[in-house]
């Protein structure tokens, strides 16, 4: 089968959870990738189910609540969020949760993130948690990492990897070399782009110097059985039309490219 293509949902901020399946329907992604946020229909298994049905575009990924933004949504307990995302990927039968390395500041967390996944791993079969590379922060001239142990989850070694080609730009990491280091763990790929310009910039890709053309005509040769999901940031956006263009034009890029694999049939 063709490699999915989907609408983080993320894409349409800052309009609701809602508008992603409204878009994907319109625009002919293959699914949806739910960011749990503040948004409540984010956190709702019927909700995401009525509005899967409603546009006819399943809920294929889900990501779990990481931001600074979303430390509350439904627990305080970091541990709890991501067993929560993965209850909610394995009701709406979504195969895939991504989540961030822990943050420096969460202890605890950072000390049992290996165990958690492992029993997720086991208690939950259906659903792989995909660790996903972020990157070191610069402000003012200097350059802070705010994860334990590294943004790059390669060091530490986890079962499946998500791999954001923005998050790639922001640590000056080329996106193939971070995929020859996921090797067969990648499972999950965020589709964006950017300049290297030390801020996560989630371009449409593209339109900015990560070789995103050649990892997506790359993934058949690596084996790769996961899905495509398009994250990248419209909030600038002046108008619906102009952010139906982007998410269009992103949708286009990534079938383009994923279509020069010979054994892929877009």
């Amino acid at each position: 089968m063709a490699t999915p293509v989907l609408l983080s949902s993320s894409s349409v901020f800052p309009e609701p959870t809602a508008a992603a399946f409204e878009l994907a329907a319109a625009l002919g992604y293959d699914g949806v990738e739910v960011m749990v946020w503040t948004d409540a229909v984010s956190q709702d298994a019927g909700a995401l189910r009525g509005l899967a049905e409603h546009y006819g575009v399943p809920v294929l990924s889900v990501h779990a609540p990481c931001l600074l933004v979303t430390q509350r949504v439904w627990s305080n307990d970091p541990g709890q969020r991501l067993r929560r995302a993965v209850e909610l990927a394995e009701t709406l039968a979504a195969p895939t949760v991504v989540v961030h390395p822990p943050f420096t500041w969460q202890r605890d967390y950072a000390r049992s993130f290996g165990p958690i996944l492992d029993g997720l791993a086991e208690e939950h079969p259906a659903v792989r948690v995909a660790v996903e590379n972020m990157y070191p922060v610069r402000m003012a001239g200097r350059e802070f990492v705010p994860y334990v142990p590294s943004w790059n989850p390669t060091d530490t070694g986890y079962d499946a990897y998500t791999l954001d080609l923005s998050h790639c730009a922001a640590s000056h990491t080329d996106s193939l070399e971070m995929a020859d280091m996921m090797g067969a763990k990648l499972a999950h790929v965020h589709l964006g782009d950017g300049t290297g310009e030390g801020r996560d910039e989630h371009l449409v890709p593209g339109r900015g110097n990560q070789p995103c053309a050649e990892l997506l005509a790359s993934l058949a040769g690596r084996g790769f059985t996961g899905a495509i999901a398009v994250e990248v940031s419209t909030r600038g956006a002046k108008s619906r039309a102009a952010r139906e263009a982007d998410l269009g034009a992103a949708l286009t890029f990534a079938r383009e490219h994923l279509a020069t694999a010979p054994t892929l049939n877009h």
